[in-house]
Order: C-alpha cells, then structure tokens, then sequence
C-alpha cells in the first residue's frame, strides 16, 4: 500500500470489468484501488488490460497536487467517441498509477466485480454493512407527532455513517406520507425512493426512504422504511436519541 498526501492505493484481487456499448473496454484481474477522494476508491487499470485501440488522445489534460498531471482520454466505440472517459499519469507523483489508466465510471454503461454487477461506483473494501434485526422499540417523532412505532426494526451498521433504523411500512404512519420523484442510488443498497412527511401544516420533504429491491447484501430492507436521523426524533426503548451531525443534517 502506498500513501502520499492521503492518497491510498491497495490492489484489488478480484476480476473486473468494464462496458460500453456492448464493447469490454477492461478486462483484469489485477486492478488497483485507488482513494483519490477520502469516501470510496477509483479503479485504476493495468494499461495492458484496457482496450487501448479504443482509446483517443483529447488533447485536454487535469491537474491533481497529489498525483499530477493526467493526460484526458475518450473512448471510440465506432458509433460514437465518449470525450473525457479516462485517464493516465504518464509521469505520475506516485509510483504504483505508473502504467494504469481510470476510467470515469459514468463512462460505462456497465462494471462486473466478478459476474456481480456494481453499481454508482466502486465499493470500499473497508466499507462494511451489517443489518440486524431487533425487537427494541423504535419511535419517531417529528414535531412532537409520533410517525412510527415499531418493536420489529432491522438496525442497519454502515462504516462511517450514524446507524439507520428500518421499519416496516405496518408500522409507520402511512397516511402522512407523500411520494416525491427524489431517487439515491448506493453501491451497497441499491436505489432508494422517498417520501415526504406531512404534520401540521408543515411538509419535510424527502425525510423518509426506503429500497424496493435493495441488493443482495442488504436483502433484510427490502421493502421498509428509515427516516433521517439528523432530522427526527427517534427514541430507542423510550430514550431519545442525539441527532448526528453529518452531511445530511
């Protein structure tokens, strides 16, 4: 693992690839993670193990303090060039992205770790998630109004992030509850829909959450709801519970 002006890299050691088109563009089996931001890891690839007949000089470059300068590169698929779909340091800061290229994950239409597909962006090795079901009591109250109530809550434990209480739909009270067009989208859980929560006069909007068909991992959500913690009231057991400070307070 090397570590420079807290960029991390650690190598992979699984099969990946990558898609555009209908055309695998990558196809490795020793790609390197690598934490050019502090919340999740970019891929970078073996040169000999990208498509590189695809892979057209732009002309552009972008400038990294920690890994320097980046030659920009699109991909031709034959139908189309895709501008600003990857990336190389040709006299790269750090030593271990000498001979790699990124690609923008959005560039793709499709990533297999595997044959699972992965979705929104790469998975941190170090993120993990664990869902346990319990029969304490959960109650959230927004405004002083009760809007759940559950003895059959699944505690779902995310790496970095405040634990999340999923309950069943039985549980919560529907009624005030109003579908919005907002859609999240997590590597880990899959694709969340929302709903805003009406009491009083007053809307919270986008509040509530839950996964209809999360991924595989987090199967036990499916179905149920969680409301932000940084923004209710959630008594466990009857003890109120301090708001977390995070990103979504």
């Amino acid at each position: 693992m090397t570590e420079r002006t807290r960029v991390r890299t650690e190598p992979a050691n699984r099969r990946l690839r990558a898609i555009v088109d209908g055309i695998t563009v990558v196809d490795t089996t020793n790609p390197m993670y690598v934490w050019e931001v502090p919340y999740y890891p970019t891929y970078y690839i073996p040169t000999e193990d990208v498509r590189s007949d695809l892979l057209v000089e732009t002309g552009e470059t972008k400038r990294s303090p920690s890994r320097g300068t980046a030659t920009v590169l699109g991909i031709d698929t034959g139908d189309r060039v895709i501008e600003d779909a990857a990336y190389r340091y040709d006299e790269p800061k750090i030593e271990d992205l000498a001979g790699h290229v990124a690609l923008r994950w959005d560039a793709m239409d499709h990533w297999f770790e595997e044959d699972a597909e992965v979705f929104v962006h790469a998975k941190d090795p170090n993120t993990r998630v664990d869902i346990l079901p319990s029969s304490r009591n959960v109650r959230v109250e927004i405004d002083g109004e009760t809007v759940a109530d559950s003895n059959s809550a699944m505690f779902l434990h995310e790496t970095n992030l405040p634990v999340r209480y999923y309950l069943p739909k039985t549980d919560v009270r529907l009624d005030l509850m109003t579908p919005t067009d907002t859609v999240s989208r997590c590597p880990y859980k899959g694709t969340a829909r929302y709903w805003s929560v009406g009491v009083g006069d007053t809307a919270y909007e986008d509040i509530v959450w839950g996964y209809d068909a999360p991924t595989t991992e987090s199967a036990r959500i499916a179905g149920r709801v969680s409301f932000y913690n940084e923004k209710v009231d959630i008594y466990i057991d009857g003890e109120l519970r301090e708001r977390p400070k995070t990103k979504f307070s």
